[in-house]
């Protein structure tokens, strides 16, 4: 019998692998698996921006190799931002921090699927990031999204950020965040909630964006004009399918941040993610709408062009029909028998002309009824 009281949500369950004490480090590359390179420019480092936060205000500058043992003192957590490190410059961060080897070669050979991971007392999560490319004329090549990917390192005393990709950038981000103390205050979660939130909102401006194209798209094929857009229509829909593969994993990761306990997540955080997990339910509804939208354009481009050329099949054969009428006179009086219809009368000549005349004309009034013409 129910005593009206709500059962405990069991805490999350995810893998983990780390003996306790163990300390991490990437785990050689398999065989047949390419090595990774660098994206980064000449000469810059993996080390894009590391900094402490203690009651929700950024501390004084400090270096990578202490920042963790400045947050432990002060009760605080470290940010440490890095941008395409290679598996050596990462190993040593690994060390550091005591990464779990899987997490660190997932983060350094990228091309992952959005997920969350636990591993011991620390999260991984991966998100897929996303820009629109601006085009002057969408075309059968044009790319339209590009995609990224930003893993984050969560624990109570730090978070560590990787990025691949150009257009991830989280710099202005870690400058609204800091304006933002009552957030930090929080703890390292406001920074994996941030991420998250930056992402999403992204996905929403492009999957508007290219709604635009689509928009566009659909106007072509059902214009007067005859136009040819299959190519575009299947070059557009295959950059969908990016955006869709960034956007569907990602309803997983968000639902467990925002419904069921995580240690390093304070219960205060779970709103700000379940309201991430809205928005990300929203942009995936709409992108399978366009993708739904797209393959109902395609069939509708397909179908639109088999019936123009049945219409010119049509055109064809009635043209050929009337041809054929002289072309089968001629042909008949071209055999130069010498007892042939009316031909030694005068008038002969013009009689069978007017005969061709008479046969195209009905034949081609027959047709123009018929609609073949």
């Amino acid at each position: 019998m129910s005593t009206g009281e709500t059962p405990p949500v069991a805490p999350l369950e995810l893998p983990s692998e780390t003996p306790p004490g163990a300390r991490a480090t990437l785990r050689p590359r398999p065989a047949g698996r390419p090595r990774r390179t660098s994206s980064r420019p000449d000469g810059t480092a993996a080390v894009v921006d590391c900094a402490v936060y203690v009651d929700g205000r950024r501390q004084e500058p400090v270096r990578p190799e202490d920042a963790l043992r400045v947050a432990e003192e002060r009760g605080g957590f470290v940010w440490l931002g890095l941008y395409a490190p290679t598996g050596e410059e990462l190993g040593t961060i690994a060390e550091e921090y005591d990464l779990h080897p899987l997490a660190v070669e997932d983060a350094v050979y990228a091309h992952q699927r959005p997920k969350l991971e636990r591993y011991d007392d620390a999260l991984f999560m991966v998100l897929k990031t996303a820009t629109y490319i601006e085009h002057e004329e969408l075309t059968a090549t044009s790319e339209v999204v590009d995609t990224g990917e930003v893993m984050v390192f969560l624990a109570e005393r730090y978070v560590i950020t990787v990025r691949h990709g150009e257009h991830s950038g989280l710099a202005d981000l870690r400058h609204r965040l800091e304006e933002q103390r009552d957030l930090l205050c929080l703890g390292s979660a406001a920074v994996l909630y941030a991420v998250a939130d930056l992402v999403v909102d992204t996905f929403v401006e492009v999957a508007g964006a290219v709604e635009e194209d689509v928009e566009e798209l659909e106007a072509s094929v059902f214009s007067p004009e005859r136009t040819d857009d299959v190519g575009r229509l299947y070059q557009l829909k295959r950059e969908l399918m990016s955006l869709r593969r960034a956007v569907s994993p990602l309803e997983v990761p968000l639902q467990k941040l925002a419904e069921r306990p995580v240690d390093v997540v304070p219960e205060a955080m779970r709103s700000y993610f379940r309201d991430v997990f809205d928005h990300a339910i929203r942009v995936r509804d709409q992108v399978s709408g366009l993708d739904e939208l797209l393959t109902s354009i395609l069939q509708a481009s397909l179908a639109r062009t088999q019936m123009a050329d049945n219409e010119d099949m049509r055109k064809i054969s009635a043209y050929a029909g009337i041809i054929a009428v002289p072309t089968a006179i001629a042909g008949i009086y071209g055999m130069n028998f010498e007892y042939m219809p009316e031909l030694d009368e005068r008038w002969g000549y013009p009689a069978v002309l007017l005969v061709i005349l008479t046969a195209i004309v009905l034949l081609y009034r027959g047709f123009k009824r018929n609609g073949w013409l």
